[in-house]
């Protein structure tokens, strides 16, 4: 099973990568170390306004499925969006037009807003198989392979994603789409995907994560991050 596993993450890797390298909407962020990848207004305006409405009425303080002592370590604020609702229906079409994954292997739509000074420090976004909560997460759906990120709004100042040991650094731009494979060519954990929401300075950010699985996922009644 494990050999079966593997080989489903790489080949969902080559087959993400090549799609999106083909699709001329898509640019490639130069990287010998992340296949990571945006799409440039992927969403409307319209859209983007939609969203951002719903988190604010949703919005909780944003959970982490490991404890920390650091209580700065994640601190804006987040909802799963509602399947059911026609605006987040659409979104996930939109979404899932652009990757190619089976709906059925993609997490509910998160929604996060970060006010000024707030942060998410540097996370990998794949499960850790020695943390406890692994045999939960390997039941629902296993090991995540693709992160789908929008951002909703540009804060006037600050809240830019960084990839800090794969030196990049991505600004929020209204509408645009990041995504990036947190596995490597062999379908294991990348660690160079660490990633952190860089703290806004000015104003408000507001983004949507989908995440993929490995397996079709099931909803156990678990906060994912």
């Amino acid at each position: 099973m494990s050999s079966n596993v593997v080989d489903y993450k790489v080949a969902i890797g080559r087959w993400v990568k090549d799609r999106l390298s083909r699709n001329p909407t898509v640019f490639k962020i130069p990287s010998k170390d992340i296949d990571i990848f945006v799409a440039r207004d992927f969403l409307t305006r319209t859209e983007c306004e939609g969203l951002m409405r719903r988190i604010d009425v949703e919005r909780i303080p944003s959970q982490l499925l490991s404890p920390t002592e650091d209580p700065e370590f994640r601190t804006s604020e987040s909802c799963n969006m509602n399947p059911a609702d026609p605006l987040v229906r659409q979104i996930e079409d939109k979404i899932t037009g652009l990757m190619g994954i089976q709906p059925e292997h993609g997490e509910t739509i998160q929604g996060q807003r970060y006010a000024v000074g707030q942060q998410f420090k540097a996370h990998y976004d794949f499960f850790s198989p020695s943390e406890p909560y692994w045999p939960t997460m390997e039941r629902c759906g296993g090991q995540r392979t693709w992160t789908a990120m929008v951002f909703l709004n540009a804060p006037e100042e600050g809240g830019q994603t960084a990839f800090p040991d794969a030196g990049l650094k991505i600004a929020p731009r209204a509408g645009n789409l990041l995504t990036w494979n947190n596995m490597d060519a062999e379908g294991r954990p990348n660690n160079f995907t660490l990633h952190q929401g860089c703290p806004v300075l000015a104003g408000c950010k507001y983004v949507i994560t989908k995440w993929y699985r490995e397996r079709p996922w099931s909803y156990m009644d678990v906060q994912t991050y």
